[in-house]
């Protein structure tokens, strides 16, 4: 899926919902900006991972639907860090976590369960993610072997798959001009699948990504 039709769905998205609150319900619908600070981990038994800091930031809206319930679109850009265990391969002795980026668009299509109205909410759904390689920061650790193989090098890994799915779980609250959030991503999808097409040293390579982001949202 291109850039461009990202964008087209989630516009279509935000058009449907907000004539459909408009016309049904009690008129409240709110487009806004929202961005956040990402810990982003790979749950995988096949490499030595720790978690790292990043960044997401992009659009919003939300539009009542029925009694206590509210509907969420959103379109966000995310950039965020791992670090994966590896050794120089000429000097075993040395070793060192190795940082690893990964930049992409997610589109969310969310139900929110409002325990005040207007003001806190639990929130839930889907989540879809298209992004690039997962990239060795910097170019001195790519030749780096990772921790358990005797040939697999930082740079190997990189090609992971670009499309994946998610489920959220969070809580927002606040006013209704600007609310803050903690919520938590988990990947369903097999991140790593797109390395099991490579002839590595390992062809079942097996990882679930685990995203918590707290976020500020500021609706119009």
């Amino acid at each position: 899926m291109s850039l461009k039709n990202l964008f087209f769905v989630t516009l279509t998205f935000f058009f449907i919902q907000n004539s459909f609150s408009q016309r049904n319900y009690d008129q409240y619908n709110r487009l806004g900006l929202t961005g956040g600070y990402t810990l982003f981990d790979i749950n995988t038994s096949d490499l030595i991972t720790k978690q790292g800091a990043g960044f997401i930031g992009g659009f919003t809206t939300r539009g009542s639907f029925r009694n206590n319930f509210d509907l969420i679109y959103g379109l966000a850009f995310f950039s965020n860090n791992v670090e994966i265990f590896g050794r120089n391969e000429f000097n075993s002795s040395e070793t060192q976590f190795i940082d690893y980026n990964i930049q992409g668009v997610q589109i969310n299509f969310l139900g929110s369960y409002n325990i005040i109205k207007h003001h806190l909410s639990l929130e839930f759904g889907p989540i879809l993610s298209v992004s690039g390689k997962m990239k060795v920061d910097k170019d001195q650790f790519k030749d780096y072997i990772l921790e358990g193989y005797s040939n697999l090098k930082a740079k190997d890994i990189e090609g992971v798959s670009p499309v994946n799915f998610h489920v959220m779980g969070g809580i927002s609250g606040g006013l209704e001009s600007v609310r803050i959030s903690a919520q938590y991503q988990y990947g369903v999808t097999n991140m790593f699948n797109g390395l099991n097409d490579d002839e590595l040293e390992f062809d079942d390579f097996k990882g679930n990504s685990s995203t918590i982001i707290f976020s500020i949202m500021v609706y119009f």
